[in-house]
């Protein structure tokens, strides 16, 4: 049995069930969602077997290289047989290893071995199961990182240029939930953006964090390399320096146990949470004016919004956003658990855990922000709406200024208030307790105290947005073009994550 005991895992069994899944009746088994109906085939290929165990193969390749370097005998013919089998993974047979094993990790140095036969003998050389499978998992989660950066870019730029249209479109601003001082479309959308790249920020910080777990041996004392090298130590350091290297990594976890600190798991966690959180404010909001007929999510020629009511238009990708969304936020505690429960220099009941948690944590994420960039590219904004109901409300609003505009006509301060306030109590019963519009100016026009103030002037909405409409603009120069131009690359590389449903 492998140290970790992943023998026990779901998935370290999974390839036990391929031959019997294939022989069952399609659509008895459970599919997880986040693999059939939301998250791209870019992200899933990420975590799949394929990817999974091509890594521990390319690991291996490492590792003899490197050993090769220092002086083991190994030889080249080895290290090609080995270079030239990394993909050439025999799933069945590496299942019927393990049922004979009944280890994960030796199941697959056997399947390797069989490939590359020449090399058989010095495979895994020195090596535990943690050296593959931790590095393995830290190679993933950092490819999976810089796909949620492409994402994430992506998702920034698009709201950008909606909010350079609408940079300068007033509306009704609000707090409790209750209509408060006009902002602008574009300026709504910055407060969306600047969010995400708060989130951008912190997931750069942690991919430039994240670091190789490379050789440490059993207990992380690396007592096998330094047997191997016979008490050399600094060929040990080199070793581990040579590994990191060939996996793309600059730097090297300081110490560890038998695993990484599962603290670097919860950290990336709390970053993917964290994006959660912006996009579950963002696709709120969205649901929020939707129901204001403000603006709304695309919404395809023949879609149905419900079986029942033909009439309606759900926002069901906002929706959805904020369901995965909630499902990403609950993951960062069970990792803090996991953390937590490490004992010593490591215990097992991480793994079944982690094998589900930061998969899915990925997949959903991937998800809702594919979702988001759908959403961004098609927002439905509906000005005439958003004058209408920002009108409806900026009578009340403007009476300050119109009170001061009166007070510098002559009139007295305090009489003035007093009017404005019968007034205001008045159209306020007449629109709660009659139903009837605000009526609100009508009875300022005719009110012989506020004849000398041109009050229609003074209700165009833009005096009443501040700087808003330059705020957009401050911001799309200076936090987003920037950003755009530091990830052109990713931009290019973007690709576009087809909306299942």
């Amino acid at each position: 049995m492998s140290d970790e005991g992943t023998q026990n895992d779901a998935f370290a069994l999974l390839p036990l069930f391929i031959g019997a899944l294939g022989r069952m009746p399609q659509h008895e088994l459970y599919e997880n969602p986040l693999i059939t109906r939301y998250a791209s085939s870019a992200m899933a290929k990420i975590f799949g077997d394929q990817s999974r165990f091509s890594t521990w193969r390319r690991l291996w390749v490492a590792l003899a290289v490197s050993e090769q370097q220092l002086g083991l005998e190994i030889s080249d013919q080895q290290i090609e047989e080995m270079r030239a089998a990394v993909d050439q993974i025999d799933f069945e047979q590496a299942a019927a290893f393990e049922k004979k094993l009944r280890h994960d990790v030796m199941a697959h140095v056997h399947a390797f071995g069989q490939v590359a036969p020449s090399a058989m003998p010095i495979i895994h050389l020195g090596a535990t199961s943690c050296f593959i499978t931790d590095n393995t998992d830290l190679i993933l989660m950092r490819q999976a990182l810089q796909l949620i950066r492409r994402r994430l870019v992506a998702a920034i730029s698009r709201l950008g240029q909606v909010a350079g249209e609408y940079r300068g479109l007033p509306c009704l601003g609000y707090t409790h939930f209750q209509p408060a001082q006009p902002t602008t479309v574009g300026k709504r959308i910055c407060l969306w953006m600047y969010d995400l790249v708060l989130d951008l920020e912190e997931l750069s910080f942690r991919l430039g964090q994240l670091k190789c777990r490379s050789i440490k041996g059993t207990t992380g004392t690396q007592a096998s390399f330094l047997a191997l090298f016979d008490g050399d130590h600094d060929k040990v350091r080199q070793l581990e320096q040579s590994v990191a290297a060939q996996m793309g990594f600059t730097g090297i976890y300081a110490v560890t146990g038998q695993t990484y600190s599962r603290k670097v798991d919860a950290q990336i966690l709390d970053c993917l949470s964290g994006i959660a959180q912006s996009v579950h404010k963002i696709a709120t909001d969205i649901r929020l004016l939707a129901n204001r007929k403000e603006i709304e999510e695309p919404f395809e020629r023949d879609q149905i919004g419900s079986s029942a009511m033909a009439y309606k238009r759900n926002p069901m990708r906002s929706e959805r956003m904020c369901s995965l969304a909630r499902y990403v936020m609950s993951l960062p505690a069970n990792l803090a658990q996991t953390v937590a429960t490490q004992w010593l220099e490591r215990t097992l009941d991480d793994s079944a855990n982690r094998r589900i948690v930061i998969p899915q944590a990925f997949l959903a994420v991937d998800s809702i922000l594919s979702l988001l960039i759908n959403v961004a590219d098609g927002l439905v904004v509906y000005p005439k709406v958003i004058e209408k109901n920002l009108m409806a409300e900026l009578p009340m609003m403007a009476t300050e200024n119109i009170m001061m505009a009166a007070v510098k006509a002559g009139g007295d301060r305090q009489h003035l208030h007093e009017q404005i306030r019968q007034h205001s109590v008045a159209a306020g019963a007449r629109i709660k307790l009659e139903g009837q519009d605000n009526d609100l100016l009508e009875r300022l026009q005719a009110d012989p105290a506020f004849a000398a103030v041109d009050i229609d002037a003074m209700l165009d909405p833009l005096k009443f947005v501040g700087r808003a409409p330059e705020q957009v603009d401050e911001f799309l120069a200076q936090h987003v073009l920037p950003l755009e131009q530091a990830f052109a690359d990713e931009l290019r590389l973007h690709d576009e994550a087809e909306i299942k449903v």
